[in-house]
């Protein structure tokens, strides 16, 4: 018992001494390393300098992109996704999910095209992706898939991917700009 009230007056005593102590502590005493690692899969994509399949010039519509719109639209519910070229599908949004479906009145009509783009612009954008290739083509202007891509568009997504960034060599006769650099 007494060990135990000895160690209270002590740690009281301590807490005294440093409330009215004079002298500036430092607050953080990490230090910054000098070696970074960029831990992001993307980096190189964002860059424009990463691997881009060039597919074959025959093929329609292409495989030159890293990442592609594909909209998917059944008897009952509309699906929009986002696909990598090596990982498949990376974001997706479906009328069939609750948070969407509890705000529709149909689930594959206009509105409910025009709410799909909004979402998926949205998931898009938390996720880091700000362009993506659409093969897509709309007869139609005032159809579900144009109004599914102007809202998409309008969400803050471009709907077409920057060039892969391709090494100058000495004899080449255009030079393009380097995408890391920013010109003024």
């Amino acid at each position: 018992m007494n060990i135990s009230r000895r160690s209270l007056n002590i740690l009281k005593t301590t807490l005294r001494n440093e409330k009215f102590s004079t002298e500036a502590k430092p607050i953080n005493t990490f230090e910054i390393s000098s070696i970074f690692v960029n831990r992001n899969p993307r980096n190189l994509e964002k860059l424009r300098i990463g691997y881009k399949p060039d597919g074959y010039h025959l093929e329609k519509p292409g495989r030159i992109f890293w990442h592609k719109v594909v909209i998917n639209e059944s008897a009952k519910y509309a699906t929009a996704s986002i696909n990598h070229f090596k990982n498949g599908e990376v974001i997706k949004a479906s009328t069939s999910e609750w948070p969407i479906k509890k705000r529709l009145y149909r689930y594959n009509d206009v509105s409910a095209f025009i709410n799909l783009g909004r979402v998926l612009a949205d998931r898009c954008l938390k996720a880091g992706i700000t362009e993506v290739s659409c093969f897509i083509e709309t007869n139609n202007p005032e159809g579900k898939v144009a109004n599914f891509l102007k809202a998409f568009e309008e969400g803050g997504i471009s709907l077409k991917e920057p060039p892969q960034y391709k090494v100058a060599r000495p004899w080449d006769q255009h030079r393009p700009e380097k995408p890391w650099e920013v010109l003024d």
